[in-house]
């Protein structure tokens, strides 16, 4: 599966969940390491833990494999490794910490208005 469709589902899964201020960058000329970021928060661990579910689970549904979720246990910052994209699902504290945007910077967003409504 191309990677903008498994960000996709990944983002309509994480919005299905009422994430919030969901960002998703384009690492193509960033970074050899994924296509996409897709950044989100939520105001709870529990929060947390039921976005990442519902993410992984319909990556389950969609035969998207997945390569690794790291953080589960203390669900501050779940990472979720597909392959050709990583998703961060933070709680607000810690993605304000880690703020990735910034690290990443150079890499250009994905307008999600497609996938989510407004």
């Amino acid at each position: 599966m191309e990677s903008k469709a498994v960000l996709e589902i990944a983002v309509k899964a994480a919005e299905n969940k009422r994430a919030e201020g969901m960002v998703a960058l384009d690492m193509t000329k960033v970074s050899l390491m994924a296509d996409y970021f897709l950044i989100m928060e939520a105001n709870s661990n529990r929060q947390v833990q039921a976005i990442a579910d519902e993410i992984v689970d319909q990556m389950n549904v969609n035969d998207v494999a997945i390569r690794d979720v790291e953080g589960k246990n203390s669900a501050e910052w779940i990472l979720i490794d597909l392959g050709d994209v990583v998703v961060h699902v933070f709680q607000k504290d810690q993605r304000s910490h880690y703020n990735l945007e910034k690290l990443w910077s150079d890499a250009p967003e994905i307008d999600l208005g497609q996938w989510v409504e407004a």
